[in-house]
């Protein structure tokens, strides 16, 4: 898909706001549920169902979004999520009981499923090898930004609002995206001539160099949303701070993964064989400082290099994910996203165990051990395989 400089930049910059405010729309509500439940009379175990009902649908509809990406054009798919997203966060301000609240937290969770995968399939395909990871990694640190924010943003909007106004305001502003991405977005081509879901899955399932990539994504979502869920939780007992002080600490996680995207590519040229063991290290040290570390500002910096240590890692996966298999990057970043999802719930489900038998602290002892596994598995994963694009070529 030829595009000059200009369109490209527009593009990244447009599909990177809209990342912004979907990833955050989930995030930004969770501290509130206090709020919800009292607002709609319902216990806070009720309220929490709203947020299985988003993370549900969400991984149920990543699965479907990539190949629908392959078959109808990337840009097309791309914009019914971000339309659909958009209406039911809106919608989402208007619930009146559990059931109507958790109906349309679904239908939020199932479009908002398709913006990850398919955006950055889209990406893949406009940019050249030598600059696609570093477009990968500017959308990517723009949605986590957006997530780690979300829970100081989402807290400033309740504190002069409602918790209403969190789901309206993240409405208005991804519809408002979602209009310009209607004329701004290049055209994307059909690359498949029917949709079969059994067919694409089954081809990129055979696909061994796929397969060691994204169940590498798996350890990342493990280890890094796993124990991020809880780090809100780590900071209030340990620092006292309000939850919207709280969300401006975690902010600097999502900061990270802004500045790590844009230098990535550079950092992975100088380090060459030694980057992904190098983001490891950084994110083990990074999660063992939060682990022992009582001190705000330690903390504070941990999460920084622990967002630098996530988008080094999972950027890079991403890119030779669809180098595995270009010729389907939307079921391939479909296999990537879900594997992202499952390792998280995951994650969050054995850390929500260690939590009750021991201290918060140990959750971020354990994600320190496995990203610095990761960070080894990464850099065989990607040597083989950029051997044998190398041999192929």
């Amino acid at each position: 898909m030829e595009m000059d400089e200009k369109k490209r930049n527009k593009m990244i910059v447009i599909l990177s706001l809209m990342a912004f405010f979907a990833n955050g729309d989930n995030y930004a509500v969770a501290p509130l549920l206090i709020n919800i439940s009292k607002d709609l009379s319902i216990n806070i175990e009720s309220a929490a169902l709203s947020v299985t009902a988003y993370m549900l649908a969400f991984g149920f509809f990543t699965i479907i979004f990539g190949p629908l990406g392959d078959r109808y054009g990337k840009t097309k798919i791309v914009n019914i999520a971000a339309f659909g997203t958009a209406i039911f966060s809106i919608l989402g301000s208007t619930a009146f009981n559990l059931k109507s609240l958790i109906f349309l937290r679904a239908m939020n969770g199932a479009f908002g499923a398709g913006i990850f995968p398919v955006t950055m399939a889209l990406v893949g395909e406009s940019f050249e090898p030598s600059n696609r990871q570093k477009a990968i990694g500017k959308v990517m640190g723009m949605m986590f930004l957006g997530g780690a924010s979300a829970t100081a943003i989402g807290g400033a909007l309740a504190y002069f609002g409602s918790w209403r106004m969190v789901y309206l305001v993240y409405g208005i502003a991804e519809l408002a995206i979602a209009l310009v991405m209607l004329k701004a977005l290049p055209k994307s081509p059909s690359v498949i001539d029917s949709l079969n879901f059994t067919g694409v899955y089954k081809k990129a399932l055979a696909n061994k160099n796929l397969t060691s990539v994204v169940g590498t994504i798996f350890l990342v979502g493990f280890s890094v949303f796993g124990s991020f869920t809880y780090s809100g939780k780590l900071l209030e007992s340990r620092t006292g701070y309000t939850v919207l002080s709280v969300g401006l600490i975690l902010t600097l996680f999502g900061v990270a993964t802004v500045i790590g995207g844009r230098k990535a590519a550079v950092v992975r040229q100088k380090l060459k064989n030694r980057f992904l063991l190098f983001a490891g290290f950084l994110g083990s040290i990074s999660l063992f400082t939060i682990a022992y570390i009582k001190n705000p500002i330690y903390i504070g910096l941990a999460l920084f290099g622990f967002g630098l240590a996530f988008v080094f890692l999972q950027s890079t996966l991403v890119t030779n994910a669809q180098e595995a298999m270009p010729q389907l990057r939307g079921t391939a970043m479909s296999l990537a996203s879900f594997n992202m999802f499952v390792g998280g719930g995951i994650g969050t489900f054995i850390n929500g165990k260690i939590l009750s038998t021991f201290n918060v602290g140990n959750i971020f002892a354990v994600a320190g051990i496995v990203i610095f596994i990761v960070g080894i598995i990464a850099t065989n994963v990607v040597f083989k395989e950029q051997k044998k694009l190398k041999a192929a070529s």
